[in-house]
């Protein structure tokens, strides 16, 4: 890579950071990215989940204060989410290549789908916080199967969690917002961790993409609630088209 899109890879890194723990759409900025400057679809996938790991856990500890009281909540949760990424990242790596290109672009349409429709999954949150539900059974097969799909393709994970808790669980959004960022760090965590062993990847990028997003991640937790969601929804629509083009025009 020249200078100009190493800059470039951080750049969409600390987009992605901020995003994933505002709304957790990042991968629909740094995949296009990586596959502009070249990269493979599946090894940017892969790079993409190891790189913004630290992003994820940086986000998650900015939440930190919205987690107390949730111990039981993400000891619960959390094996469904790394069980989920395990199966997804398999898949990954053991479907042919072409089956990943045939499928993103889907992927990519389903999670922009998700990212437009959040404000409606957010009143559905709001009208539920009243009512005395925890989710049970069907919340841990609904994040098992989000995990399935962040280990595979991450794109619009964390919103695919919020939506899912949204219709299953009474609590407050920033409280749900804080637990999806732990549940979504741990899927990015074990599939990085199997890519280590059973994928290429390309450590420069991953290198590029933990800096960038490390400090996104911050950010998004101190000043993201504060930026207009429409404007940030609508920059992820427009770079999610972007990837989807860029995937069918290779």
């Amino acid at each position: 890579m020249s200078v100009w899109e190493m800059i470039a890879v951080v750049t969409a890194g600390v987009f992605a950071g901020g995003i994933n723990t505002v709304v957790g759409s990042g991968t629909l900025v740094t995949f296009p990215v990586l596959l502009a400057v070249g990269y493979p679809p599946v090894v940017a996938n892969v790079s993409n989940s190891l790189g913004l790991v630290p992003g994820s856990l940086s986000g998650a500890w900015g939440y930190r204060e919205e987690l107390k009281g949730q111990a039981d909540r993400v000891k619960r949760l959390l094996p469904a989410s790394i069980l989920g990424g395990i199966i997804g990242a398999i898949l990954l790596v053991t479907l042919p290549d072409k089956a990943f290109t045939a499928i993103v672009p889907v992927l990519i349409v389903i999670a922009l789908v998700l990212v437009v429709i959040q404000p409606w999954l957010n009143r559905k949150l709001s009208h539920r916080r009243n009512e005395d539900s925890d989710g049970g059974l069907l919340l841990w097969f609904g994040v098992f199967a989000a995990g399935i799909y962040g280990g595979y393709f991450g794109a619009a994970q964390g919103v695919l969690v919020m939506g899912i808790m949204g219709v299953l669980v009474s609590e407050h959004l920033q409280r749900m917002n804080a637990l999806k960022n732990v549940l979504t760090a741990f899927v990015n965590l074990v599939a990085g961790v199997l890519f280590i062993f059973i994928a290429d990847v390309a450590w420069l990028v991953v290198l590029l993409l933990a800096v960038g997003s490390v400090v996104g991640g911050q950010i998004g937790a101190k000043i993201g609630r504060k930026l207009p969601p429409a404007v940030l929804r609508g920059v992820i629509v427009v770079v999610g088209v972007a990837a989807i083009v860029q995937l069918l025009t290779r």
